[in-house]
């Protein structure tokens, strides 16, 4: 597009643009002559797909701001009235978290959703994404958004889905919206009604505490061996976010009394001042969580993300010092609890996802329950697990993708933060009177099933040129795909892309190697970045200190890692 084009272009935007803030700053951009920043802003829509929206707040169509969430919304409506006969009868839920504009964002949201003829059932403060999740069921809505970024950086903000079924939106329901939303009126002519107009059609519907209230009873449900602890000493963060209060409540009601918030990062806070990135998973996030655990002698240590759909867990190791566990680790912990401690089920379920690591289902085959491997994302989860208890009548307890990701039983139909360190709590407490630490049962597991170990490494490439660069690792690794890494044969390349393993069309790329070893590649569906996976088994010999074959399987992983990134610059990474 020339500058003449780019220039007409944000003049029309920025006169449709309802909100005065961004109206200034496209105003600025254009008084400045900054094509570069014009340029990416109007390089392409926002994209809507089955994990909503997500980005970069400002102006523009290419970023989250209030005339791209009340088009999304219009589009999201009209496709709702015409693919669902009774949602003007079951309405729709609207939460939000306590990021920089969310407000704003979900009480325009409810505003189109109104004047469409669609109630809104509309939480009025913040709360955790399991949450509204969990109130679509609890309503029986039709459909649901969370107005929520998760773990982005504080610049950030999204715009989250839910289909009647509690489940986040899978294809082809995503084109179907953004089809729809392609075929909208500028944002200033979409149709809105005030809250107050809202009310006193009874079309804006005030959510109670009733709903929460049935949130924590449902979770601590969940809960197998139920006697908590006296003497377990919980460190518990919410990294600025909406889990606080809610993580707070459910683990006194659960019998913990010795938990310490840690005190800086309790309250919700959207410029998550104490940390660089609000992700439990980012280096020096848990910095201060782990000053209070030592300071408080803190055997676990808790850590929800913003928004409350993630958990990190830290424990002790033998020698006493905290260790962070990984996603995979906290997910072999909790499906083995989970299937060895539950209630006894004739077809107990586990599902996890293809970049996670392949232990859950050596321990599902060992323990006679049905296993699954999906994409990548909790819709996929929640979508197989609905499957096979229709079709097969297996009855799902557990699942969990490595990105810290875990939902127990079918309370919520999406990854679950709270309920996941309540259950985690849980299992801490029935370890503390079996007399091991958490750790001390990781490696009881692994003495049977095997030593996995794993990592990812994520290369942010932001703007339009960083996804074209990402495109192109993608397609030279297709195109080229290596016989070996670091000198061990590929056995195997699947490219998820090409409907692999009876799976809808991804673009994922994974090369299996001799001796178990894995590397898989994928661009982030939510953030500017292009995501590794690395996972290698190791099996201890017999009688072998488990710290010793654990050394020798991240040394092996470490050299995988070095090896595959060296072939990631040739095919076009930037050093």
């Amino acid at each position: 597009m020339d500058t003449t084009g780019l220039r007409e272009r944000a003049e029309a935007w920025r006169k449709a643009d309802p909100d005065p803030e961004t109206q200034a700053e496209l105003a600025n951009v254009l008084a400045t002559s900054d094509w570069a920043d014009l340029a990416d802003r109007f390089a392409q829509d926002l994209e809507f797909g089955t994990a909503g929206l997500r980005g970069v707040l400002g102006a523009g169509p290419n970023r989250m701001n209030r005339a791209v969430v009340r088009r999304t919304t219009a589009g999201l409506a009209r496709y709702l009235k015409a693919t669902v006969p009774d949602v003007t009868t079951r309405g729709v839920v609207v939460g939000r978290d306590a990021r920089r504009l969310s407000k704003e964002l979900a009480e325009d949201t409810a505003a189109v959703f109104i004047a469409e003829g669609i109630p809104a059932h509309v939480f009025p403060e913040p709360v955790p994404t399991p949450v509204t999740a969990f109130a679509v069921l609890h309503l029986n809505a039709a459909a649901a958004v969370m107005v929520t970024a998760s773990h982005n950086p504080p610049e950030y903000n999204g715009y989250k889905v839910y289909w009647g079924n509690g489940a986040q939106i899978v294809p082809p329901q995503d084109v179907g919206i953004a089809d729809t939303i392609a075929k909208v009126e500028p944002a200033n002519e979409v149709p809105l009604l005030t809250p107050a107009e809202g009310r006193a059609k009874g079309l804006w519907r005030d959510l109670p505490e009733d709903v929460g209230h049935a949130y924590l009873r449902a979770i601590l449900d969940l809960r197998l061996y139920r006697k908590g602890s006296d003497t377990l000493s919980i460190v518990y963060t919410a990294m600025h976010g909406v889990g606080g209060a809610w993580a707070a409540l459910a683990l006194k009601e659960a019998g913990f009394p010795r938990v310490t918030p840690v005190a800086e990062q309790q309250q919700p806070d959207g410029r998550f001042p104490t940390v660089r990135f609000p992700n439990p998973e980012e280096p020096g996030a848990m910095d201060l969580s782990i000053a209070t655990a030592e300071r408080v002698k803190a055997d676990v240590v808790l850590a929800n993300d913003p928004d409350a759909d993630r958990l990190a867990v830290m424990a002790r190791d033998a020698s006493g010092r905290l260790r962070l566990l990984t996603g995979n680790e906290v997910g072999v912990l909790l499906g083995h609890y989970v299937l060895t401690q539950g209630t006894k089920r004739a077809r107990p379920h586990v599902v996890t996802t293809i970049v996670s690591s392949t232990q859950l289902g050596e321990i599902a085959r060992g323990l006679d329950a049905a296993y699954d491997e999906v994409l990548t994302g909790f819709k996929w989860i929640a979508n197989r697990a609905l499957e096979r208890t229709a079709k097969e009548g297996t009855q799902f307890v557990f699942g969990y993708e490595e990105a810290l990701g875990y939902t127990v039983g079918t309370a919520t139909r999406d990854k679950d933060g709270v309920g996941a360190a309540l259950v985690v709590a849980d299992m801490a407490a029935w370890c503390e009177a079996r007399g091991v630490t958490v750790l001390g049962y990781l490696e009881e597991i692994q003495r049977r099933f095997g030593l996995h170990v794993g990592a990812q490494r994520n290369v942010t490439l932001p703007g339009a040129a960083g996804a074209q660069t990402i495109r192109a690792i993608m397609q030279a690794f297709r195109a080229s795909p290596p016989a070996n890494i670091g000198g061990t044969p590929v056995s195997a390349v699947r490219d998820y892309q090409k409907g692999e393993g009876g799976l809808p069309p991804s673009n994922v790329v994974a090369f299996a190697l001799e001796g178990g070893g894995r590397v898989t590649l994928r661009p982030s569906g939510t953030e500017p970045k292009i995501k590794y996976y690395f996972e290698h088994k190791e099996t201890p010999a017999p009688g072998e200190p488990l710290p010793q074959a654990r050394q020798r399987a991240e040394a092996k992983l470490a050299a995988l890692i070095d090896a595959f990134l060296a072939l990631a610059r040739e095919r076009g990474q930037p050093a």
